[in-house]
């Protein structure tokens, strides 16, 4: 019952929250202009993080009353509160004043550190190797040891561990960032995500406030897909890209095995971004500079329609999350993902040379 509240209480929220969001958004200016990299018509709302952070709130508030964080949960669950507010804040300014890069990346760090201040970093993770042999001796013994209690448990030596932990937050946010150019696309993605981690998180722990939190992201993104599936009506926005960013970041940590979990359900928006900065890094361009060379953008040129595109990533990101869960053999599960990570590549290769209109090119961020 209490899980039905938690979702519940955030999507009615979000639900709420959204028009009376969406006329303000409208009155102050913060709108998507069609052109660039975006195609749509008219001038579009983006302040959809709004609601969302609204129903993420007001459901937290309810957790707090209903099942308080105890002990350490309550340290690193207070870490992904007060880094939620930080990147709020930072993206909201970025949505009204278009900040330039670095002072993105300042409020984006300052939220990271925040979490890292209160213990939500990556110091170990499931060994996905078949033998312990790899990490044992020579150069990789440097960075990682194996845990003198439970040899598949991998331990990041404590030098590396909030260099790894930056790295995965920035990463998710700006993985999130870019993967916001089709309606409904990184709300959607990011819903399955939230809930793949509930899932995991109540067989591995049952109900806890870390169970919880993801549930009330959820909650809070279905409320506002009703008004941003295709054709939308608002945007996420930075608001809302970063918002989702820093929590699937953060939540994916709090909990054992959720890692490998984001790492599958998140494959395809990873693997973009990665090509994608290699990619502009190679042609001298700003690794962030918003284009069209994105996996969706291009699908898109190429004359599917969006929600065929935005379901196929649904499908997906469901697919490989229930291998995350259920699949136990660790051997598989890289199997499969580097099957998955060939296939992307590949085509995104293959599109690379295929594109039937100009790439457009932004003067902002994505």
């Amino acid at each position: 019952m209490i899980y039905l509240l938690i979702f519940g209480v955030a999507l009615a929220t979000a639900v709420l929250f959204t028009p009376p969001v969406r006329k303000l958004a409208h009155r102050w200016g913060i709108e998507a202009t069609p052109g660039g990299r975006r195609q749509h018509s008219g001038m579009i709302a983006k302040l959809g993080g709004v609601p969302i952070m609204a129903g993420y709130l007001v459901s937290i508030a309810l957790i707090y009353w209903l099942l308080p964080p105890q002990g350490g949960d309550a340290l690193r669950l207070r870490g992904v509160i007060l880094g939620s507010v930080v990147i709020f804040v930072g993206a909201f300014i970025d949505d009204r004043l278009d900040l330039p890069p670095r002072w993105q990346f300042t409020f984006q760090i300052v939220a990271a550190v925040i979490a890292i201040s209160h213990t939500v970093f990556i110091e170990r993770f499931t060994n996905p190797l078949p033998t312990t042999d790899f990490w044992q001796g020579g150069f990789v013994s440097l960075f990682f040891s194996l845990d003198a209690f439970d040899p598949n448990i991998v331990v990041i030596r404590p030098f590396l561990v909030y260099i790894i932990s930056l790295f995965w937050v920035l990463g998710m946010i700006n993985a999130v960032n870019f993967l916001d150019g089709l309606d409904g696309l990184a709300g959607g993605v990011g819903t399955i995500a939230a809930l793949m981690f509930a899932l995991h998180s109540f067989q591995l722990t049952g109900l806890t406030p870390v169970t919880l939190f993801p549930l009330a992201l959820a909650g809070a993104l279905v409320g506002f897909l009703g008004f941003n599936f295709a054709p939308a009506s608002i945007f996420l926005g930075t608001t809302g890209a970063w918002l989702l960013g820093y929590n699937l970041a953060t939540l994916s940590i709090l909990a054992p095995a959720k890692l490998s979990t984001a790492l599958l359900v998140m494959a395809v928006p990873i693997l973009d971004v990665a090509w994608l900065i290699v990619t502009r890094l190679r042609r001298g361009q700003h690794p962030f500079q918003g284009d069209r060379r994105h996996l969706h953008f291009r699908l898109l040129d190429r004359g599917l329609p969006v929600r065929g595109i935005v379901l196929g990533y649904y499908v997906t990101a469901i697919a490989f999350g229930l291998v995350a869960i259920f699949v136990q053999s660790r051997l598989l599960k890289i199997g499969l993902w580097l099957l998955l990570a060939t296939a992307v590549l590949i085509l995104l290769a293959w599109l690379t040379t295929r594109t039937n209109h100009p790439l457009a090119t932004t003067s902002a961020k994505d």
